[in-house]
């Protein structure tokens, strides 16, 4: 028993337990004075109720830390945002899912990360959502298969596949754990499940400052690292379609042309993980931070592209055939340097 009991325990048998009680709810308040006078909160923290003292005085204090890394990730991405001037994102990530759904008229979708299943929402596909803690708030409307999972013990199950019944997977959205090598390793493990029409999609690869790609997370403010899993796949899969794109807050990526045979990246993680995983501070390059070479998503959205992705994949055809209509159509589908 901690001195702090002890001496409760002493008083309760005194005076009586309810005094005690309000001793210790006016001791509560008397911290919380001098903390707000010594360190004050941000104007959106709300203070744990009284009740436990030292559990409310944990409770607020994380709060308040929460606070702090919040207001000072908020000043951080605003000066670089000024710095940098890059043009103002036409959609929000979920405007261009919602989009890609619309023109893709997906049979089959495949997200990691789930969280409160917003995402989910947009999907009239048969649906694999993958997340290991997930709190879906939102109403699906589709045929939801919910894996209660990381992404890794997922894609080892033996009856992972099962609910899409044999067919590929036509889109997937890769939002999960924000470390780089999670990212890359959900990358080659959907492409294995993919067809040479399949769009694959991943979220949060353009952090705007070097504290919102740390890796330590937190608050769901941060983007992670995910952005050194883009440069590797960039750099070991030329043959892909590697299309970033300027979304609000943190950017996007859309790959096309893959290969569900291809084993190059997977073959290659001893070789790279040293990379995708170093320790915070992390070095953002200043093409990411500039967002230098991001298509403007409504741009992208309005492509003709998907329609033609559509028609291939309906009538089973192959690489060659994605690759040709890709270079075909060109525009906002063709990244600039």
């Amino acid at each position: 028993m901690s001195v702090r009991s002890s001496i409760r325990r002493v008083l309760a048998s005194t005076i009586g337990e309810q005094r005690v009680r309000r001793l210790g709810d006016v001791e509560w308040q008397a911290r919380q004075q001098v903390a707000s006078r010594v360190e004050p909160s941000d104007e959106r923290t709300r203070v744990a109720a009284p009740g436990d003292g030292a559990a409310a005085e944990r409770k607020a204090r994380r709060a308040r830390r929460a606070a702090r890394r919040r207001r000072k990730l908020r000043e951080s991405v605003a000066a670089s945002e000024a710095a940098f001037n890059f043009e103002a994102p036409t959609m929000s990530r979920h405007d261009l899912l919602a989009a890609l759904h619309a023109n893709l008229a997906p049979r089959t979708y495949l997200e990691i990360g789930v969280r409160d299943g917003r995402s989910l929402t947009l999907s009239r596909a048969t649906t694999i959502g993958v997340d290991p803690a997930f709190e879906v708030t939102s109403p699906v409307a589709c045929d939801l298969r919910l894996v209660k999972a990381t992404s890794d013990e997922f894609f080892a199950a033996a009856d992972a596949r099962e609910h899409f019944a044999g067919l590929p997977v036509d889109l997937a959205f890769i939002d999960g754990l924000h470390h780089a090598e999670f990212a890359y390793r959900d990358f080659f493990n959907t492409e294995a499940w993919c067809g040479p029409a399949s769009v694959i999609v991943l979220d949060d690869v353009m952090p705007r400052t070097a504290d919102e790609a740390s890796r330590a997370g937190g608050d769901g403010v941060q983007a992670g690292d995910v952005f050194k899993a883009v440069e590797i796949i960039r750099e070991r899969r030329p043959d892909l379609t590697v299309i970033p794109v300027n979304t609000r807050r943190t950017g996007m990526l859309v790959v096309l042309g893959v290969d569900p045979t291809s084993t190059v990246l997977r073959d290659r993680y001893d070789e790279v993980v040293a990379r995708l995983e170093s320790d915070d501070p992390q070095s953002v390059p200043d093409h990411v931070l500039r967002r230098t070479g991001a298509v403007d998503a409504a741009a992208l959205a309005a492509s003709p592209i998907w329609a033609r992705l559509l028609e291939l994949r309906d009538r089973g055809a192959d690489r060659a055939d994605v690759a040709a209509a890709i270079a075909e159509i060109g525009g906002p589908v063709t990244p600039r340097s």
